[in-house]
């Protein structure tokens, strides 16, 4: 009789361990303007939804580290845009507008009175598009080292000198590339890690998505939103925040130091409560 109990006892909790995982994480899909299937997942409850875009060459995994930390306070959302992690793949061209697409989509399956886009990297650019077709539904934007000069452009022949070595040997020129992005201090275990799994990256479409990066230009074609935006930005590269603001009039910039460009990875701790901090003012700003 005793072992029974035991045993029923122990199936309880494996049932409810089962069912709280299922409540804390819900999988689904958004379909894109040109049809693509978005994977995206959502954590924890909340009036207010945090959505996480990753950057280049990444996937939604990106976020490990704040989905336990924001979870308990907001509705935490993490996506792939097309071409990464378990979204669809069959797109020709991987452009920023495309991509802002796919995060509007995901947007408009959630529920929530307040909606604060992240992006990091590249997505900085993705959220930006994202809030000129969406603009009603977007809170503010926060860029996690991102949009460092919103006057910096280049070229037609700089984009494809810049992305020429990628098409010749795209992993050995994405590693090389990639390890740039840490500081000295970087555990070169952690740094490996994230090399190994950018230059993994399917190239045809990694290509495609730099291209299209580095054909943006805020100069010849200004963000029109007016979404306030924040950033969150490491010390690698300077951040010209008084030049952006001829382009976003509310602009505002907090630094960490002494940390590589996937911040949010390699100090989370550091990261989580400096973010916090930000999205609690932007909220009290929309009180």
């Amino acid at each position: 009789m005793k072992k029974q109990i035991i045993f029923l006892m122990m199936l309880f909790i494996a049932v409810s361990f089962l069912f709280t995982e299922a409540v804390y994480c819900q999988t689904g899909t958004a379909v894109s303007k040109d049809g693509v299937k978005i994977s995206y997942s959502s954590y924890g409850k909340g009036d207010t939804a945090l959505v996480f875009i990753h950057g280049w060459s990444c996937d939604q995994t990106a976020w490990k580290r704040q989905i336990p930390y924001f979870d308990k306070k907001y509705k935490v959302i993490t996506l792939d845009l097309a071409g990464h992690g378990k979204s669809g793949k069959q797109r020709t061209i991987y452009t920023m507008e495309l991509f802002g697409q796919d995060v509007a989509a995901v947007v408009n399956k959630i529920k929530a009175s307040k909606i604060i886009l992240l992006g990091h990297s590249m997505a900085g650019v993705v959220i930006v598009e994202t809030a000129k077709i969406i603009p009603d539904k977007i809170t503010a934007l926060v860029g996690i080292d991102t949009m460092q000069n919103f006057e910096q452009e280049y070229t037609p022949e700089q984009v494809a000198e810049v992305v020429k070595p990628f098409k010749t040997d795209f992993k050995k020129t994405a590693d090389s590339f990639i390890r740039n992005m840490f500081v000295k201090d970087s555990n070169p275990a952690f740094v490996d890690s994230i090399v190994h799994k950018m230059s993994s990256a399917n190239p045809k479409i990694a290509i495609s998505a730099m291209e299209e990066m580095f054909k943006t230009s805020y100069i010849k074609n200004p963000p029109n939103i007016k979404t306030p935006v924040w950033c969150l930005n490491a010390d690698l590269w300077n951040t010209n925040a008084e030049g952006n603001r001829k382009y976003v009039s509310e602009f505002n910039v907090h630094i960490m130091h002494g940390v590589g460009h996937f911040l949010m990875l390699e100090k989370p701790d550091e990261f989580n409560k400096q973010l916090d901090e930000i999205i609690t003012e932007i909220l009290n700003k929309t009180k």
